[in-house]
């Protein structure tokens, strides 16, 4: 085990004034809005999307299954916790009818009153189709309706893909900050 420093950004986004399109889904995908009943859904889709990526070396908790469900369970109990910009993405294989869970995103508003996103994640056989930036953008959108005008997030350095999507979405970086972690190497 060793220490280990990982570079993150900070990027915000002011929302009024911004004039986003509406984030339709191709056609086999829909949203799924918050219900109590799905925090294990949303714990196993970050589990998912985040297990084999670099913020489970940043954030151990991603790269485990009972991490993701306590940290779910958390966010979810927040004070300024925003079902309306915590959202599900289901894909419905037409064929078998059956639905698998591929993204997922949640929403506080901190202690200042700036909307937070929070581990916004896509499994991987998903990515590349643009389902990022819907869920980002239906976020925002449920930030906008709870009265939030700046929203933050951090991202790892290392994690390009995030960092185009947040950047195309009009995101800026206001400051670089640096997490410490104990990462096993092999």
């Amino acid at each position: 085990m060793g220490l280990t420093y990982f570079k993150r950004y900070r990027m915000e986004i002011d929302l009024p004034g911004r004039q986003y399109p509406w984030a339709q889904v191709p056609r086999a995908y829909r949203y799924v809005p918050w219900d109590d009943s799905l925090v294990g859904v949303h714990a196993e889709t970050k589990y998912l999307s985040f297990r084999d990526e670099i913020d489970a070396n940043v954030f151990p908790c991603l790269g485990e299954q009972p991490g993701c469900q306590r940290l779910m369970a958390e966010i979810a109990q927040k004070p300024g916790f925003l079902p309306e910009a915590t959202w599900l993405l289901a894909h419905m294989d037409e064929a078998t009818r059956r639905k698998e869970y591929c993204g997922t995103v949640q929403g506080i508003r901190d202690r200042a009153g700036l909307g937070a996103i929070q581990n916004l994640g896509i499994l991987p056989g998903y990515r590349g189709h643009g389902l990022g930036t819907c869920l980002l953008l239906r976020s925002l959108e449920g930030f906008r309706q709870a009265g939030v005008n700046r929203v933050h997030l951090e991202v790892t350095a290392e994690n390009e893909g995030a960092i185009r999507l947040y950047r195309r979405v009009g995101f800026v970086t206001v400051k670089t900050v640096f997490k410490v972690a104990e990462v096993a190497y092999s």
